[in-house]
């Protein structure tokens, strides 16, 4: 990203989310005689609004918007303007932001900070944003029943220093550990992050509980996000190289280990028998979010319940699983009260199993090289 499509207009495009119609989408636009350089659904995106007959950017996406399923936060650049653009529920973050005269879009406020900007507000669920030279204008495009903006930005996705519903989520980060330690104490010596997604939860949970934070664990920050990689193989090779941990912090030490999330669990055994080597007496892992059971279908690489160190399993068998001594999670409720939340407007789906939206079918709707090959025969 971004994908460029030049058909009837002009249209660069950036996307996050994921769309769980893309192959019906893609089939009917393939039919009308478009073509694609991608598998991508950002490119459909792209490609409804650069074929569109409407006069103005604008006209075109009140047409595309209602056909888009799923999680859609979208910026698109014509020759006299941009527009941002979310799905009616919310489920991806999108900002407006201000610098002097001019205004800017963004997934994140933190990119407001790095330009000098301000953050004005957070673009709503199902609303049009256009900024060209006739200024700022607005249009509610949907209107969903049902506000669903993913937790698990604030547990994982978002940067540190980023606002999300007007949380800094650092903070809010720092609380989900505070609150861990209330919910699963530890007897232990030191406490020590996985880093750097887990420096927030363990830097609360030492301060509640009183146990000495320290760096057990050195990152590679040469090194891609392992959860984001492509492929089981890579991502076990990739975790060699991205930690190494201090013996003279945790030989001889009963260590309560924090992390904000487990999905395969590749990271997190890896790491534990990485600690045992260093000496480790003892390894409490504490995760500052629930268990992750179920598939997302709105745009994170974590497809299937098979590859899910939880699923099946419980808490005691995944940690016999992990090797770790001991294993615990943050509540769901823990979560909404670190965040000041309620699950009335928010997805947790890959928590609870309850999905906001409809998933779609196959695997979460994504649109795969294998989709394609049945459309082309």
């Amino acid at each position: 990203q971004p994908v460029w499509r030049p058909d009837r207009r002009q249209v660069a495009l950036a996307h996050n989310g994921n769309l769980t119609n893309a192959v019906e989408l893609h089939a009917e636009l393939t039919e009308k005689g478009v073509s694609f350089r991608s598998t991508s659904d950002s490119e459909i995106i792209a490609a409804l609004l650069s074929t569109h007959e409407a006069p103005t950017i604008e006209e075109a996406l009140a047409d595309v918007m209602p056909r888009l399923k799923g999680a859609f936060s979208t910026v698109a650049m014509t020759q006299d303007s941009v527009v941002a653009f979310r799905d009616g529920a919310g489920l991806r973050p999108l900002s407006l932001g201000r610098r002097g005269e001019s205004y800017c879009v963004a997934s994140e406020s933190c990119a407001f900070d790095i330009i000098a900007a301000e953050l004005l507000r957070e673009v709503r669920p199902g609303e049009m944003v256009s900024l060209s030279e006739r200024g700022v204008e607005s249009r509610q495009v949907l209107d969903s029943p049902r506000k669903a903006f993913c937790v698990f930005e604030h547990i994982y996705f978002a940067r540190p220093d980023s606002i999300l519903e007007g949380n800094r989520t650092q903070v809010s980060r720092r609380k989900m550990g505070e609150i861990l330690w209330r919910e699963a104490p530890a007897s232990a010596d030191v406490v020590i992050a996985v880093p750097d997604s887990g420096n927030p939860a363990a830097t609360g949970y030492s301060k509640a509980s009183g146990i000495p934070r320290d760096d057990g664990l050195i990152k590679n920050r040469y090194v891609a996000r392992t959860f984001i990689q492509p492929g089981q193989e890579l991502r076990k090779h990739g975790l060699r190289m991205k930690f190494n941990p201090l013996r003279e912090v945790v030989e001889g030490k009963r260590l309560v280990v924090v992390d904000d999330s487990i999905v395969r669990g590749n990271t997190t055994r890896q790491i534990v028998g990485m600690l045992r080597e260093a000496g480790a007496a003892e390894i409490h892992m504490r995760i500052s979010a629930p268990p992750i059971r179920f598939p997302c279908h709105y745009g994170v690489d974590m497809s299937t319940k098979e590859e899910m160190v939880a699923h099946g399993r419980t808490v005691e068998e995944i940690a016999t699983e992990l090797g770790c001594d001991s294993l615990a999670y943050l509540s769901l409720g823990g979560v909404y009260e670190a965040i000041r939340g309620t699950r009335e407007t928010h997805c947790d789906a890959c928590f609870s199993g309850e999905y906001p939206l409809d998933p779609g079918e196959g695997a979460g709707g994504k649109f795969a090289l294998r989709d394609l090959a049945v459309l082309r025969s």
